[in-house]
């Protein structure tokens, strides 16, 4: 009887195996982008992330390595054809990410229409990765005649929203 019950284990084994070393559809869900017809860029993103109105929601890192995810409001600005995240942010979480890290993931989700044709739910947008910038002279100018000064990220890649 114990031999039996261990080749019925070895062999439960050996079949798992391989699927085990398959592609689960967790992992693997997000290899194509499925909104790329409906993604924001140039004057429509800097339109639409100026206007105050949609989703925000900036991703950063921790130190432990485990994910960030902030809902505030940024700003987005256009410099000699470059892209540039505008962040006012309290001393939290997020900003202390920033600064360690130097980089991180701006989402802009515009809130969806309300006609027929029009999906209920948030399509349009975009990913906006960025790096923090250093340059106090690239800062000064972002910032104009701002009494604040921002945190301000060169957007490196732009990706709709999924």
């Amino acid at each position: 009887m114990k031999r039996i019950l261990s080749l019925a284990l070895l062999l439960s084994l050996l079949v798992v195996f391989p699927a085990s070393m398959e592609t689960d559809a967790f992992t693997s869900a997000s290899v194509k982008d499925h909104y790329e017809d409906f993604a924001l860029t140039g004057d429509d993103l800097l339109k639409a992330v100026n206007s105050f109105s949609g989703f925000y929601l900036v991703s950063t890192t921790n130190p432990d390595g485990s994910p960030n995810a902030g809902y505030f409001i940024y700003g987005l600005k256009e410099l000699n054809g470059k892209f540039y995240v505008q962040l006012v942010l309290a001393e939290n979480q997020s900003k202390q990410n920033l600064l360690r890290d130097g980089r991180g993931v701006a989402v802009y989700a515009a809130t969806p229409g309300t006609g027929a044709e029009d999906k209920p739910y948030a399509v349009a947008g975009a990913r906006l990765v960025f790096n923090i910038i250093e340059d106090e002279a690239l800062i000064k100018e972002l910032a104009g005649d701002s009494k604040t000064i921002p945190l301000f990220g060169e957007v490196t890649a732009l990706l709709p929203l999924g």
